[in-house]
């Protein structure tokens, strides 16, 4: 892919040679992730919801390689639209984290749905809260990874330092695979639930998943803007039978700020106004819905996704 935003001006002033009468279509692609993954068949369906309500737009998914690698792509204009976390997105626009020069021209369209921390420990381990990981082993995400810096931002709101516990830095995988072999008494893993490593952990060891209370979530919540309080519901993983208060981060719909705002605006509409498209494809598509659509925004909104959001009456976010 090259620059592709300018075929997108060129698209808007293309004609039908044979017919002699204007079929101007707008080409969008949305940057998801792998197959195997939610972001996938997600923007399958979201590409769908939007051709059936915006004959001229033409929106197709690609495969991606999820937050990082999708922000990269916006930050060259080599892809209209993608998938990324917000607490991604926010490290992306403000050069922090894994983002050593700001991504200025990422813009949102809406938030999705909660991706959860999940804080694993095993029902022997003695960790009832998250000072409890003092003196334990645990897991904080891979080396540079979006579950890692989360951490980071989690422990800096509690005051709780890597030094104080023995830490590991293991992706979701390796993360079950060492409570399988005890060698692990606490792990954080960030994904929207059921979990298909976590559920499969549960299956052979008896888990059980931390509480924040709601002082450390609020606390949480304003030191760090990409998070929002949410809850993983009770027996969503074998053995866990009460709700589970966590911190969660959003994943969210991005955009090119030079997309047009016309373009965006219909995008944006044609979404909400087909929204049923996305509920019926995907589970996590039911928790897509227009009163969350602003939830966890930590970018700019575009243009026009704001004039969309202004006309249903919703208050934006600063």
């Amino acid at each position: 892919m090259t620059k592709r935003i300018a075929k997108l001006i060129l698209a808007a002033f293309m004609v039908a040679s044979l017919a002699g009468v204007a079929s101007a279509k707008t080409f969008l692609s949305i940057a998801t992730g792998g197959t195997s993954g939610t972001y996938y068949p997600l923007g399958g369906a979201i590409a769908q919801a939007v051709n059936k309500g915006a004959p001229d737009l033409q929106v197709t998914a690609e495969t991606g390689n999820a937050s990082v690698a999708n922000l990269n792509l916006i930050g060259a204009h080599d892809i209209e639209i993608a998938f990324a976390q917000n607490d991604t997105a926010y490290w992306a626009y403000n050069g922090k984290m894994m983002f050593k020069t700001p991504i200025k021209n990422v813009r949102v369209i809406a938030a999705l749905y909660p991706e959860h921390v999940h804080l694993i420990t095993l029902k022997n381990s003695n960790v009832k809260n998250i000072q409890d990981l003092k003196g334990k082993r645990v897991s904080v995400g891979a080396p540079g990874s979006g579950v890692e810096a989360d951490v980071r931002a989690i422990f800096q709101t509690v005051g709780l330092k890597y030094s104080d516990m023995k830490t590991d830095f293991l992706d979701f995988g390796t993360t079950t695979q060492r409570f399988k072999d005890n060698q692990l008494d606490a792990g954080f893993v960030v994904a929207g639930y059921p979990v298909s490593s976590i559920m499969d952990l549960a299956t052979t060891k008896e888990i059980n998943l931390v509480s924040f209370d709601d002082a450390t979530l609020g606390k949480l919540t304003k030191d760090f803007p990409y998070f929002v309080k949410s809850s993983i519901p009770a027996n969503t993983y074998k053995g866990v039978t009460s709700a589970v208060k966590t911190p969660a981060v959003m994943a969210l719909l991005v955009v090119d700020e030079k997309v047009p705002a016309d373009v965006v605006y219909k995008f944006t509409k044609a979404l909400w106004e087909n929204i049923d498209v996305v509920h019926k494809a995907h589970a996590k598509g039911k928790e897509i819905t227009l009163k969350t659509a602003l939830n966890g925004v930590t970018v700019p909104l575009h243009p026009g996704a704001a004039k969309y959001y202004q006309e249903k009456g919703m208050k934006l976010p600063k």
